[in-house]
């Protein structure tokens, strides 16, 4: 069937999501296994969202609004901008692959970070781009060897701010650096769905750079602290002639009635939102302080998650974990694991399990 396959689609390694916590408990013959593979929300969403989501459930006889008119419009407010500066994904991830449909011609470069997220490599070879992976300067986007890398081939460039799998973040005054020395009919995305979570005070204002009219794409996710990780609901926020390219390679529908009413109803929840930010605050801290007991490295995080340093024992030990019914993430970068921060409970299960099997 290969045969029949576009060329540069049979270079893709497909995406391998973290095991589903039913599966490892399948497999395992266990209960009560807990997901920290993901970097997803641990706790449920508030009861707000929740009431939104049931009484909106006897009309999904209907298709959403194919616009998302009160979701967009509540964004704009939140944002100070004006509907034409947003268009909503079925997760942030949809958006970046609208991005190289519209924008990406075959043999176009895209750069990104080469430990970073990998799904902008996926996107960029299914439209027949050239990835260009960049590598990372302690764990970090290196913004001046990436102007640098540009070329007259160079089209899109991504930055993950925080960066997924390090936690690490550029700040604002390198990012307008970096501005200032890319050409401008290149177009830059910041991809933010961890911005809920950051704490340093330095973090680029992106909505200042797209109103100085620069070819600029701030993303979301409703995925992360929203908790809606299961809806797939993201928007994307930039100026108003590269949002209406974007909708001319968007499906209709693309967005679900059900997601659309979930993240509306999200917005109106900032203390509950503070309070998630507050607790994976805590958390991290409380990570930071076990594992340094433990003599183990790690990278300081900006996000919900934690990359640790284990050396040439990462994949045994998130193997050990899993068979233990705690799911991390390896491979991502070699010598470490990735670790989402999860409730106080499952934060310390994770460490106990760890501390033991690194003892043996």
């Amino acid at each position: 069937m290969e045969k029949l396959a576009r060329k540069c689609i049979l270079k893709i390694k497909p995406y391998v999501p973290g095991k589903p916590i039913e599966e490892v408990e399948r497999e395992l013959g266990i209960k009560e296994a807990i997901k920290l593979a993901s970097n997803e929300n641990p706790f449920s969403p508030p009861a707000g969202v929740l009431k939104a989501i049931k009484a909106y459930l006897p009309r999904l006889n209907r298709y959403p609004d194919d616009h998302g008119y009160y979701l967009i419009n509540a964004l704009a407010k939140k944002f100070g901008v004006k509907r034409e500066n947003l268009i909503l994904g079925c997760g942030s991830d949809e958006i970046m692959e609208l991005i190289t449909k519209a924008f990406l011609e075959p043999g176009e470069e895209v750069l990104f970070g080469d430990q970073s997220f990998v799904m902008y490599r996926i996107i960029t070879q299914i439209m027949g781009g050239n990835p260009v992976a960049v590598p990372l300067k302690n764990y970090t986007y290196d913004l001046p060897a990436m102007a640098k890398a540009v070329t007259d081939r160079t089209k899109i460039i991504f930055i993950a701010n925080p960066n997924n799998p390090t936690g690490t973040i550029v700040k604002d005054k390198e990012a307008r650096d970096f501005f200032r020395d890319v050409r401008k009919d290149v177009i830059i995305v910041f991809d933010e769905a961890y911005a809920e979570y950051v704490e340093d005070k330095e973090y680029p204002r992106s909505l200042e750079i797209i109103r100085e009219n620069r070819n600029c794409i701030m993303l979301r996710t409703f995925s992360k602290i929203c908790s809606l990780a299961g809806l797939r609901i993201g928007y994307g926020i930039a100026s108003p002639g590269l949002i209406a390219c974007l909708g001319r390679v968007r499906l209709p529908f693309n967005t679900s009635s059900i997601s659309q009413i979930a993240a509306l109803a999200s917005l109106k929840e900032k203390k509950w939102a503070s309070e998630i930010k507050r607790i994976n605050s805590q958390g991290k801290k409380y990570l930071y302080g076990e594992l340094e007991k433990m003599g183990l490295d790690y990278i300081p995080t900006q996000a919900n998650f934690i990359l640790i340093k284990l050396g040439d024992k990462a994949a045994k030990a998130a193997e050990s974990l899993l068979r233990n019914g705690i799911i991390v993430r390896s491979g991502l970068i070699g010598d470490c694991i990735r670790v989402t921060i999860g409730t106080q409970a499952e934060n310390r299960k994770f460490v106990k399990v760890l501390g033991a099997i690194l003892k043996k």
